[in-house]
């Protein structure tokens, strides 16, 4: 599993986040979601490094055997913004002053903020089965409570979801080797079964519910957009069709610059499920928008060497 990479812990924003690296050429960050690891991208991550990219993929502040620190009353310190801010750190660590970032799930979420907050780094940015928090908070509807209703559960801090779910993480959360491969599938099952892990996956959906959606809110008041070009890509057997129709319609208010996108013949999990037609649609993408970012280039890696490998 990502043979040739490099596996280190760096420092970003206050905590030190798991990462693994490699790959040489323009950078591309790959942000997982809810309940992976980084390690979610293992059948891609190879592919764009073969294809001349760099490649950054972090265990997000919370996840796997990132750290997870104390919370407070509105759930802050799990804020999206505040995991952006830890990758943002964790790229300029490694010498990377602009990159493109692809973000699924509650990664497309931080993915989303980073380009909000920081958008003189992002040069391309592409979102996985996912609108904005805020949007989705907004059209919540009888549909949207009825399938998604582990927001709210998970979201709950009078009645915990914590001890449901540590009574047998198995159960909860469903996952084979098949799908994932054996050693994605290991890292996967090593986090669920971690108390810590999970109590810190929770406040990533307390914070959703809360200051996420007050950050998305205000910049939606506000009128700020994603400046760098804008890729949506949704899992044909998810249920991004069934819950906004035209999904692409749902991030046009969100894009000033180039908007582009459309569905992959895949189930949720696209990383693992259908990763080629993934890489295609990246490269196409990323491709098309080197005009209009003449800064996505590969940049110098000076503290690369320094950082201590720990596989």
């Amino acid at each position: 599993m990502f043979d040739g990479f490099e596996l280190t812990r760096c420092e970003g924003n206050g905590v030190h986040l798991r990462v693994r690296y490699g790959g040489d050429g323009p950078p591309v960050l790959l942000l997982h979601g809810h309940p992976r690891t980084h390690a979610t991208w293992h059948r891609v991550a190879p592919l764009l490094a073969a294809a001349g990219h760099t490649v950054v993929c972090p265990d997000l502040r919370g996840y796997g055997q990132s750290d997870k620190p104390l919370t407070d009353p509105e759930h802050r310190p799990y804020s999206k913004r505040a995991m952006a801010d830890d990758c943002l750190a964790v790229m300029r660590r490694l010498g990377h002053e602009r990159f493109a970032v692809v973000g699924h799930d509650r990664g497309a979420y931080v993915a989303t903020r980073l380009a909000l907050d920081h958008p003189e780094a992002v040069s391309a940015v592409s979102v996985l089965d996912a609108v904005p928090i805020g949007e989705a908070l907004r059209r919540c509807n009888a549909t949207f409570a009825a399938s998604w209703w582990h927001w709210f559960f998970l979201g709950q801090t009078d009645k915990p979801a914590e001890r449901i779910i540590n009574a047998d993480p198995d159960a909860w959360y469903k996952a084979t080797p098949e799908q994932m491969g054996a050693e994605a599938y290991e890292d996967y099952h090593r986090a669920i079964h971690n108390p810590a892990t999970v109590h810190a996956m929770c406040e990533d959906y307390r914070a959703g519910l809360g200051v996420d959606r007050e950050h998305d809110d205000t910049d939606r008041q506000a009128g700020r957009r994603i400046n760098c070009p804008l890729q949506v890509l949704w899992a044909t057997h998810d249920d991004m069709a069934d819950l906004y129709g035209d999904v692409m319609s749902v991030w046009r208010d969100w894009a000033s610059n180039r908007l582009d996108g459309g569905p992959i013949d895949s189930g949720h999990h696209i990383a693992e499920e259908a990763p080629e037609a993934l890489v295609v649609a990246l490269r196409e993408f990323w491709t098309g928008t080197e005009g209009n970012n003449p800064r996505l280039e590969h940049t110098a890696d000076p503290l690369k060497r320094q950082l201590t490998d720990r596989r």
